[in-house]
């Protein structure tokens, strides 16, 4: 969604509204500061006055004034930026946050399709790229127009049109310059931000796929695809700084024109008495030196292209709507049985499922077999409401799934894939996700149901041995193993599983439909397999063909 940058801006103030008095003690330390600094260069040009016999103060007077205001200078500029930074990094804090909770609430339906690098990249670069917004936008912005009044007050104090010619100084360099950037480099600001973008969702299935472009010869193939994403994304990158170099330049060739025409503006009016000498020195370097926060803001404008991008990318996530929506005032259910009454399901208009009607009771082993597409897998989606049905409906101790608690529907329910997600943690942790206060002798009871606890006691950590990203480090039975102990420990009344057996020999296949033909005394089992040496233990299969029960 394509957003102004007015809207983007408006959306991003709002977050700050807690942190108002921190905001407020950074616009006026920032402001207080660069008047220090204003100061010191007023102080040179005193000390002008008194060199050609002009003294309006004191040399003494001069050089202790130019100490404080360095000072000054210094202490408040190191406020300024300390509030400055504690508001962007508290609210880029909140936006992880907010990322998180919102793919949260996207996933599995919305999540499956999206690009994981491109996700990266707006969880990570996009929003680190929002602290120049909070941390060098918002205050700059009020600091330069509150330096820039003060001044136009002071210069009016000599002439109101030597405060006349600084006015257009200040808006040529502090809003037009900027404006013109923003025009020119927004499109590729948003480029560079979708082709980083792609460039990390490349990487990232370079790394996965390693092994597999070494084994088959593809290396500089993949070499060459590289190095065409660098360089699309380098001659972006070299369009956006030649704006940026341009506008600079432009930048200080108007700062130092309006110099030069505030000079002979005052030489002018002091030729004609209306000022004196005092005002030609103090106006012009008044002027000279009260650029410097509108130059910040020239300058912040080749930023705030990207800054924009990405602040854009992180708002079309928040703002996305997640195909199933989470239940919070439905109801509480206590699993009695499974019902798929006259289901229809279609993903991307290709239908999966026709009309399937199934009944699964308590403490029951189903077993639901099929040809690979024939929808066994998707049927168990349903079953968790990741998706929801085109027709017919899936219901929960005769109660629509769509009308139960989301909490609820999830204590319910394990559900154990064919392909399990570990994370860079110990084995303990990572089992321990479903169910956050379990204790190791839970885990372990658990363990020994998947077959897995002799596996990990051989390990030189034991529970304490960290997986590696991905679970790399085990092996595919190793990895699905762990993914039943989970279930295991969750301790749901129904326990959906997807291929559980796919990647283990048939001695540990043997354990793992042991631990669950004697789980069904108190928990109801949907079992998903190809092989009939897993279907054994079933109590009642129903095979599934092009959508159907048959």
């Amino acid at each position: 969604m394509k957003r102004s940058n007015l809207s983007i801006m408006s959306r991003l103030f709002k977050l700050v509204r807690p942190l108002y008095p921190v905001l407020t003690a950074a616009i006026t330390t920032g402001v207080i500061g660069f008047l220090f600094a204003i100061f010191i260069t007023m102080m040179g040009g005193y000390a002008i006055l008194v060199a050609i016999g002009q003294p309006i103060l004191s040399m003494k007077t001069i050089i202790i004034l130019g100490i404080v205001c360095a000072i000054g200078r210094g202490l408040m500029r190191y406020i300024e930026q300390y509030c400055n930074h504690y508001i962007a990094f508290k609210l880029l804090a909140l936006f992880r946050d907010k990322i998180f909770k919102a793919l949260r609430k996207l996933s599995p339906a919305k999540l499956e399709s999206k690009d994981k690098g491109n996700l990266i990249a707006v969880i990570t670069t996009d929003i680190e790229l929002m602290e120049v917004f909070y941390a060098h936008t918002i205050s700059p912005i009020a600091i330069a127009i509150l330096t820039s009044l003060i001044i136009l007050i002071y210069l009016s104090t000599f002439h109101v049109l030597m405060a006349l010619l600084a006015l257009v100084g200040y808006l040529v360099v502090g809003l037009v310059i900027p404006v013109v950037s923003s025009k020119i480099g927004s499109k590729d600001g948003a480029n560079y931000r979708k082709q980083f973008g792609n460039m990390n969702s490349f990487y990232l299935d370079s790394l996965r796929g390693l092994k597999e472009t070494i084994q088959y010869g593809n290396g500089e193939k993949r070499y060459e695809q590289i190095n065409q994403q660098t360089d699309s994304l380098s001659d972006t990158q070299m369009k956006l700084k030649n704006v940026e170099g341009k506008m600079l330049s432009i930048t200080n060739t108007i700062v130092v024109l309006f110099g030069l025409i505030m000079l002979a503006l005052s030489a002018a009016l002091y030729q004609r008495g209306v000022i004196g000498i005092d005002g030609v020195v103090l106006g012009t370097l008044a002027m000279m030196s009260t650029f410097g926060p509108v130059i910040a803001l020239s300058a912040l404008a080749n930023d705030l292209v990207q800054t924009f991008a990405s602040a854009n990318r992180v708002l079309d996530l928040l703002d996305e709507e997640p195909i199933i929506k989470e239940v919070e005032d439905g109801k509480d259910v206590s699993f009695e049985n499974v019902s798929v009454q006259n289901v229809t399901f279609a993903y991307n208009q290709e239908e999966i499922l026709s009309n399937l009607s199934l009944d699964i009771d308590k403490n029951r082993i189903i077993g639901i077999s099929g040809k690979s597409g024939s929808g066994k897998s998707t049927l168990l989606k349903l079953m968790m409401r990741f998706w929801d049905v085109s027709k017919g409906r899936v219901s929960m101790s005769d109660v629509d799934i769509r009308e139960i608690n989301t909490d609820s529907l999830r204590d319910n329910e394990s559900f154990v894939t064919q392909d399990t997600q570990l994370f860079n943690d110990t084995i303990f942790n990572n089992i321990r996700i479903a169910k956050l206060d379990a204790t190791l002798e839970e885990v372990m009871e658990a363990c020994k149901k998947a077959s897995i606890n002799d596996f990990i006691m051989s390990l030189p950590k034991q529970y304490d041995t960290t997986i590696g990203e991905l679970g790399d480090r085990l092996s595919g039975g190793e990895r699905q193993r762990i993914g039943l102990a989970r279930a295991f420990i969750h301790n749901a009344p129904l326990i959906l599983l997807d291929e559980p057996t796919s990647c283990l020999d048939s001695l540990n296949e043997a354990i793992i439909l042991k631990s669950l033909n004697e789980a069904r005394e108190d928990k109801t089992i949907v079992l998903v397999s190809h092989r009939k040496s897993t279907m054994r233990i079933a109590q009642k299969v129903f095979a599934i063909e092009n959508g159907r029960v048959s």
